[in-house]
């Protein structure tokens, strides 16, 4: 997975009340970002949360640079705080807005349930998926 400075939205954003992404992409012009190759949001707990109950992560659009009255283009579940520890990626794929033209600005949603009192997510646009951590059997041949 790599990485690009000007496709960040959050970078170490400390969470604690349902808020939107510190950063925006401004796209020039409204488009539809989901259309074409796909693309992903990477949520990475850059700090492991604490307090609270769970969160959605959310990849939303909107006319405003501030990312008032967003529209949702991909949402991951609510994740349990127990499963946001520190290194845990949230992956979200941008999807198409169908019959849509889409919004000049990109960015993303934490929509918290509970109340967190720590916690940082850095979030990024990215177009290939790195997991590293899958581990396979060792011993077999192949022929």
């Amino acid at each position: 997975m790599i990485t690009d400075k000007l496709l960040r939205v959050s970078e170490d954003q400390a969470v604690t009340t349902t808020a939107v992404s510190t950063d925006t992409i401004d796209l020039v012009t409204a488009r539809d970002i989901g259309e074409g190759t796909p693309l992903y949001m990477n949520f990475a707990v850059t700090t492991a949360m604490a307090g609270g109950t769970s969160i959605k992560f959310e990849v939303i659009t909107s006319a405003n640079a501030n990312l008032s009255s967003p529209t949702v283009i991909g949402s991951s579940d609510a994740i349990l705080t127990a499963a946001l520890t520190e290194g845990k990626n949230v992956v979200v794929r941008l999807n198409p807005e169908i019959a849509g033209k889409g919004q000049r600005y990109l960015g993303a949603r934490y929509t918290v349930a509970g109340t967190y009192t720590g916690g940082k997510i850095t979030a990024d646009i990215v177009e290939t998926i790195g997991d590293g951590r899958k581990f396979y059997a060792s011993g077999f041949t192949v022929v």
